[in-house]
């Protein structure tokens, strides 16, 4: 085999998880190429998932001016002339954007970009077929960083234009009046507060009794709260019967036998691991439910030699685990010692409106362990910060240890809830206390002033009073 198709690392996907991993390994002296089967490097995370979607976020509150309500006391009304391009436009800048910058990342790194489909022969030969024809490479080491896609019910009609999963609404040739969202997951309630910002009509289908059920009771309901203010119907403990097109839209018929009439229809309910075509049995790669690969605490599949990282792992399937994923399989690889593992604390964003973020334990997991806790709470409305935004909603909920104090979890529902997080896990982490929190010293005015006033209510509610702040 020629010298130029031996490489010390073979990546498969471009993510977050291939590109770190990747420029890591360059960094180090390696010899790497990755593999992607698009035409543009950065997978989901650039393209159809983490950043569009948050993008779209951003451009839902401009043109809704939703939160220029509270600080202006005006009503702002959503412009009835905003087009489909005008609402895309920044999403579609970013998303070029950052592929422009993670090909460049690579580029600069020596990592060889080979655009094609990659299909294993052995435990170290990639098969990679592209318009250019095929091309046989080895790898010392490979990973397997090829991300997610949206699960499709074998009776939902996707079509791309009517009927949606949560890559191709990115793809609306229109902002639609009405939308039915099945799924209250992470992406399903993003997109269905993103389209209620904007004007729309949502319906909410979930089969359970409450959304994202990992979130604390407190800022769960809070939410829901906030969802069916601006609109939402939202229907819980219903399942799906059919969805069918009609000539004016989608008829979506539930488990109890209600029907909707909506113009757009949007199924995001769960993702399968893109592992299809790869033939990882041929390199001995073993897959689990949802064609996700079977990894160990070092991000080590079945075949010592073959790695893998990223949403095709399944759980937590966040961008920003996914990249420290990669880097620590590259770790292990290659011997390295800069980081052995990925840390157990991080805090979790979701992109909704009201923005939801959390870190550590909620107030019900931490009473199922038998813990013995209290909890303090603050209001943006409250904070003098807020105040100056024009904040009307939003809080930040501490959970902590009633005996020793220390902070157990952090939960934030409110704006730039997924920024002041932060502090949050440090807390978490280094498993400080109310007290610490107390003698803390913040920019004043600012939402980090939450934190403090949060730990003077808690100390009240523990000791049955309130504590003057």
């Amino acid at each position: 085999m020629d010298t130029k198709d031996q490489f010390d690392l073979v990546v498969i996907g471009s993510g977050p998880a291939g590109e770190k991993a990747a420029v890591k390994a360059a960094y180090f002296g390696k010899k790497v190429a990755i593999i992607e089967a698009q035409p543009m490097v950065g997978g989901a995370g650039v393209n159809t998932g983490t950043l569009p979607s948050k993008t779209l976020k951003e451009s839902a509150l401009f043109f809704s001016g939703k939160y220029e309500r509270g600080l202006h006391g005006v009503e702002k009304k959503l412009e009835q002339k905003t087009t489909i391009d005008d609402f895309f436009y920044r999403e579609r800048l970013v998303q070029t954007n950052v592929e422009n910058e993670v090909r460049k990342n690579l580029n600069i790194h020596s990592v060889e970009i080979i655009h094609g489909f990659a299909k294993f022969q052995d435990d170290h030969h990639i098969r990679v077929n592209s318009r250019a024809g095929e091309r046989l490479i080895r790898g010392e080491f490979i990973l397997i960083a090829t991300g997610s896609y949206p699960f499709h019910p074998a009776n939902i009609p996707f079509d791309q234009d009517l009927v949606h999963d949560s890559d191709t609404i990115l793809k609306l040739k229109k902002i639609p009046e009405s939308l039915v969202v099945v799924g209250a997951g992470v992406i399903g309630c993003e997109y269905a507060t993103i389209f209620a910002t904007m004007g729309c009509k949502v319906h909410l289908i979930n089969d359970r009794d409450q959304i994202m059920p990992f979130l604390d009771g407190d800022i769960s309901k809070s939410l829901v709260d906030h969802m069916r203010k601006a609109g939402t119907d939202i229907r819980f403990k219903t399942g799906l019967e059919s969805v069918t097109k009609t000539a004016t839209g989608v008829e979506t018929v539930l488990d109890n036998g209600q029907k909707i009439t909506s113009e757009m229809f949007l199924f995001a309910a769960g993702r399968s691991g893109t592992t299809a075509g790869l033939n990882c049995e041929a390199a001995g790669v073993k897959l689990g439910k949802r064609e996700i690969v079977e990894v160990d605490s070092q991000f080590r599949t079945s075949t010592l030699n073959i790695f893998a990282a990223g949403d095709v792992i399944g759980f937590p399937a966040l961008a920003a685990t996914s990249m420290d994923q990669g880097r620590v399989a590259v770790s292990h690889m290659f011997g390295l010692s800069d980081i052995s593992s990925v840390s157990k604390d991080f805090p979790y964003g979701i992109y909704t409106v009201p923005e939801v973020s959390m870190v550590g334990m909620t107030e019900q997991e931490a009473k199922d362990k038998g813990l013995d806790v209290c909890t303090g709470s603050a209001r943006y409305a409250d904070m003098h910060r807020g105040r100056i935004m024009g904040a009307e909603d939003g809080f930040l909920k501490i959970v902590f240890e009633r005996t020793s104090l220390r902070v157990l979890g952090v939960h934030i529902i409110g704006p730039i809830a997924t920024e002041i997080i932060h502090y949050g896990l440090l807390l978490v982490q280094e498993k400080k206390d109310l007290p610490a929190i107390i003698a803390q010293i913040f920019n004043y005015p600012t939402l980090h002033d939450l934190y403090k006033y949060a730990a003077y209510d808690g100390l009240g509610n523990r000791a049955g009073h309130k504590v003057k702040s």
